[in-house]
């Protein structure tokens, strides 16, 4: 009788066994599979919007956000004008999320300054609110064009209270509106009080100087990739040699990239050696821990 109850308890023990490891195997969470989100909202206006690209296999203590910050001097463009990164960006780096956003454009009732570095703000705090759910870690690579470089600049260099920014890719943007080349044009101060919100800013603020980011670096700025080119209408090439003395003087790790051309109009070559050192920092600077 005894041989018996031993038996039946043994048996029992086994089957409970069975059933526990076929429903932990039933439980077992599945990947996460790739998922694009388009025209997300972050804000009150219908400007306020971004595209949102999570890899698969995504984990909230592994997956850091690549930010695409288009240009169009701050009274346009679009979040499409930045499309043309996204396929090398997914190829090159399959582990990173990336977001492509639109900012609020500046118009006669709307200034572009702060609020278009307020807008990245937004951003960077509604991801990092929701990295559990989306399965993010809130580390960030900023990559901006012309405008939208300006932004991620000063962004970085007068904002980034956290640390949340790793890197920032710096294309055609503007760094120092003390140049003559601005300040010496007798329309510049129209431009920049009809860009700038005064009642923001302290009384007596210098404008130019606070809105220029070669002005604002410190040692806790972040490593800055620079690309230029040397017949540039709209930023001249010493707007990129003042930046590069800048991120010197901190001792910030950065390169300047000079390519024959003006605005961002290079020759294909120069374009895709652009974005091989945009993957180079990447790598560096925001790499996805295994």
């Amino acid at each position: 009788m005894k041989k018996f109850l031993i038996l039946i308890l043994f048996f029992g023990i086994q089957f409970s066994f069975i059933s526990c490891s076929k429903d932990n195997e039933n439980n077992t969470e599945q990947p996460l599979v790739a998922e694009t989100f388009t025209n997300v909202s972050y804000g009150g206006n219908a400007q306020e919007k971004y595209d949102l690209y999570l890899p698969a296999d995504r984990s909230s203590e592994k997956t850091k956000v690549i930010v695409l910050i288009h240009g169009g001097g701050w009274t346009g463009g679009d979040k499409a004008d930045m499309d043309f990164l996204i396929p090398y960006i997914k190829l090159r780096h399959p582990n990173h999320a990336i977001v492509n956003i639109n900012y609020v454009l500046a118009d006669i009732n709307t200034p572009a300054f702060p609020n278009q570095f307020l807008d990245l703000d937004a951003v960077i705090n509604k991801l990092t609110a929701e990295k559990e759910d989306l399965q993010i870690l809130p580390q960030f690579a900023l990559i901006g064009a012309s405008a939208g470089a300006h932004i991620a600049l000063m962004y970085d260099y007068a904002y980034d209270t956290d640390n949340q920014i790793k890197m920032v890719g710096d294309i055609v943007g503007p760094s120092d509106f003390t140049d003559p080349f601005y300040s010496g044009n007798p329309n510049f101060p129209l431009l920049m009080a009809a860009l700038v919100d005064e009642n923001v800013y302290p009384p007596g603020t210098n404008y130019i100087e606070e809105l220029s980011p070669a002005l604002q670096v410190s040692n806790a700025s972040s490593p800055t990739l620079l690309f230029y080119g040397n017949t540039d209408p709209l930023v001249p090439l010493s707007n990129a040699t003042t930046l590069n003395a800048a991120l010197l003087n901190s001792q910030i790790d950065h390169i300047l990239n000079i390519y024959e051309g003006g605005h961002g109009d290079w020759a294909p070559n120069d374009i895709e050696d652009m974005k091989a050192q945009i993957s180079f920092y990447i790598d560096t600077y925001l790499k996805v821990d295994e």
